[in-house]
């Protein structure tokens, strides 16, 4: 004890430095965490967390109930977040790279700007703009198309409208971070393969993909603990929760979401996102040790 509070004086200011993350750290995501409790508990308003009665794994059971529905909502997280990490990851290192070899880089620092606009617009201004486009009556599809497809009944169309939401949305914003590692490419890789007759191409091949690679695989492995998780705003907002729509639209947390404003149980939303976590860890997990087998320097720990 004596020489841990030795090292933690001497590096005092490092400690202050760390002080407020810390903090941040400790109050928003592990203090929370003993709300847990309640997805094994039968919460009641009127006695709070830790008086309300045990409820074991009651809440639990409640959510594979229905086997038909959880097997519908695990499925179409799961087919999301496959499709969304796969688009999504070939999109943002495509235009990282499109970005980093224009000439004019006062128009890449504007399109940058532009493009990462979109991640700050709510998903409750983003439905608004989607039922323009895509509205029976006023959409602009329709219109401009001479079209009479009704969008907002046809659940197979939406996996598609969906993914180019969540492009539109996400891509200029997930680029930034691949953008970095390009700017710290050693210039002297690029000049060597110049006098080595390179073209565009095979640079683009040889050194900044590998050079990429890191990162990716860090995006993906961070990514991984989020597997059993949704954006509830792209999936309930966007979507309108038209129940018509949910064989292909409702989700892990837009499910929960509905059995709240329908039944007010939060020992069920806790126990739900306590399965999210777990599945999510254990996931995180495998595919870390995967990459350590691999490419020991690219894993996480």
């Amino acid at each position: 004890m004596k020489s841990f509070l030795q090292n933690t004086w001497k590096h005092r200011a490092h400690v202050v430095l760390a002080l407020p993350v810390f903090l941040i750290l400790l109050f928003i995501m592990y203090v929370p965490m003993a709300g847990l409790i309640m997805a094994f508990k039968n919460f009641d308003y009127t006695k709070g967390i830790w008086a309300s009665p045990w409820a074991g794994l009651d809440n639990f059971k409640f959510l594979i109930a229905s086997k038909s529905t959880f097997l519908s909502i695990t499925k179409n997280t799961i087919f999301y977040y496959i499709l969304f990490t796969a688009v999504g990851t070939f999109l943002n290192v495509v235009l990282a790279i499109a970005i980093d070899n224009l000439i004019l880089k006062r128009m890449a620092k504007t399109m940058q700007t532009l493009m990462i606009i979109p991640v700050f617009i709510s998903y409750a201004a983003v439905q608004f703009i989607v039922y323009a486009f895509i509205s029976s009556d006023t959409g602009l599809i329709n219109n401009v198309l001479g079209m009479n497809v009704r969008f907002y009944s046809d659940a197979k169309l939406w996996p598609w409208i969906l993914l180019v939401v969540k492009i539109w949305k996400d891509t200029g914003y997930g680029s930034v971070l691949y953008m970095s590692v390009l700017s710290g490419i050693d210039s002297a890789l690029y000049e060597a393969a110049d006098i080595d007759g390179a073209n565009k191409w095979q640079k683009i091949w040889h050194i900044t993909l590998p050079e990429l690679i890191p990162m990716i695989t860090v995006m993906l492995l961070l990514s991984v603990g989020n597997v059993m998780h949704s954006d509830t705003g792209l999936f309930y907002q966007v979507t309108r929760n038209s129940g018509i729509l949910y064989s292909k639209t409702q989700v892990i947390d837009s499910y929960v979401l509905n059995q709240i404003f329908k039944n007010s149980n939060f020992g069920f939303t806790a126990a739900t996102s306590f399965f999210q976590s777990v599945v999510g860890l254990l996931l995180m997990l495998f595919a870390n040790g995967m990459v350590r087998k691999i490419e020991p320097e690219n894993a996480l720990f």
